[in-house]
């Protein structure tokens, strides 16, 4: 009984600024790849929930999406997703990137955390990037705005303190039980990973006009009797006729190379050989239509 009631669990919100690392930290705290990664800002949409169980705590990881001034509706979901996590967990983790000077997005999301009583921790990620006395004057910078209660540098890429960051996690959550088995990484069913997968390769090899109007619909995920293969079938949403051909690319050449790139994760996450088929159609101006929005998967009354 003793060991049970100092076992911890809690649940920790990662939030920041596009494109500050908040997606290879996750995965790489889970130890394998359940949010997509993007040097293009505004990659993760939807809370991505990472579970990490040790001997003596479970923390469950939720990546928000970046925190940015909204353009459509689409932009509107993401930002209330990231804003509703704060009321809801243990520990706020604000993660900055080190080669960044303090700006104005940060904030807005410091004047966010001051309404919060969570204890909130600044992780200044990429610090392999930078010299120890830049270091010193981003820590100093951010202090002075807001009063944190822990200050954290990684490097989530290379691991670099990212342990020691844990273990201080474990000192603030409560005495609590397994919500998860201990080898589930996620809480988002396969589905859900598999279409993020197929949007992060169209994020990775086509143009700055395409990452932001693109959706992945999962339309089949079926077993072949007595084959070690699963056949899965997708369509890529796009908003403009334009993008449509530039995701096909010349003779299929992109979409091909988009099936291929995916398909690779996919079999990883399944255990199995995959066969990925890709269609690409257009749905105008999908994201500033709730419709579209809660068919793909962003329904604003779950938040």
């Amino acid at each position: 009984m003793q060991e049970n009631k100092e076992f911890k669990s809690g649940f920790i919100s990662i939030i920041g600024r596009p494109n500050v690392g908040k997606s290879t930290f996750l995965n790489h705290v889970v130890g394998q790849k359940i949010a997509i990664m993007s040097d293009k800002p505004q990659t993760t949409r939807n809370k991505v929930q990472g579970v990490v169980t040790t001997d003596d705590a479970q923390m469950i990881y939720i990546d928000t999406p970046g925190i940015h001034k909204p353009k459509h509706r689409l932009g509107d979901f993401m930002v209330k997703v990231a804003r509703n996590t704060l009321g809801e967990v243990d520990v706020i983790l604000f993660m900055v990137n080190a080669e960044q000077k303090i700006g104005p997005g940060d904030r807005f999301i410091i004047d966010m955390l001051k309404n919060t009583k969570t204890p909130v921790f600044l992780v200044i990620n990429k610090i392999d990037l930078v010299h120890p006395e830049a270091l010193l004057e981003t820590i100093v910078s951010y202090q002075e705005e807001y009063d944190f209660a822990e200050v954290v540098p990684i490097s989530a890429l290379n691991g670099n303190n990212t342990a020691a960051l844990l273990e201080t996690l474990k000192k603030y959550l409560p005495v609590g039980p397994k919500y998860y088995p201990d080898e589930q990484v996620t809480d988002h069913p396969e589905r859900f990973i598999i279409s993020e997968f197929i949007r992060e390769k169209v994020l990775h090899l086509t143009r700055e006009e395409i990452p932001h109007s693109v959706a992945v619909v999962i339309e089949q995920i079926e077993k072949e009797k007595d084959r070690d293969m699963i056949n899965v079938m997708a369509t890529i949403v796009v908003d403009r006729d334009s993008q449509k051909g530039i995701v096909i690319g010349k003779r299929g050449a992109l979409l091909k190379q988009v099936g291929t790139e995916a398909r690779k994760d996919i079999e990883m996450l399944l255990g199995s050989r995959v066969f990925l088929e890709l269609w690409v159609k257009v749905q105008k101006d999908w994201r500033n239509r709730p419709s579209r929005l809660k068919e793909f998967g962003f329904d604003e009354e779950d938040y």
